[in-house]
């Protein structure tokens, strides 16, 4: 079972996706706890290295100040938390939970556009898998 992030975790996270640039400690303590002290730099310090166990971020050290990168694309991480609620609440099924994300509230025209290209795709690419009879010779 592929470990998850606790929200401080996330927030870690979310600053290395928005810098998207290695970041060392000190740069993320600066970001989360403007006004931090040293006990909010090693509270950072703590996160990241919580992150590299779960291998959610890679340490570069080869400078003295070590610069963290995230290891994993939000998509990604998006992906594998809908599974995870899928699997818990859904029995695995992706269908009751897609289906009350989009009625929970009203979609904009552009999200439905980008929703409408999303099944046309996937519904291009499970044709393109299914087994194509073979024709008859006549």
């Amino acid at each position: 079972m592929t470990p998850d992030v606790t929200e401080t975790e996330l927030a870690v996270l979310e600053l290395l996706w928005a810098a998207g640039e290695p970041a060392t400690i000190r740069a993320i303590s600066d970001r989360m706890y403007p006004r931090g002290g040293a006990a909010h730099y090693a509270t950072v310090q703590k996160l990241l290295e919580r992150l590299e166990d779960k291998k959610f971020v890679r340490r570069d050290d080869s400078a003295m100040a070590h610069r963290f990168t995230p290891a994993v694309a939000r998509e990604e991480l998006i992906g594998r938390r809908l599974r995870a609620v899928a699997d818990k609440l859904c029995g695995g099924s992706m269908t009751p939970l897609l289906t009350n994300l989009v009625e929970s509230r009203a979609l904009t025209k552009r999200e439905l556009s980008e929703l409408r290209e999303l099944i046309d795709r996937l519904d291009g690419k499970s044709a393109d898998a299914m087994p194509r009879k073979p024709r008859r010779k006549s």
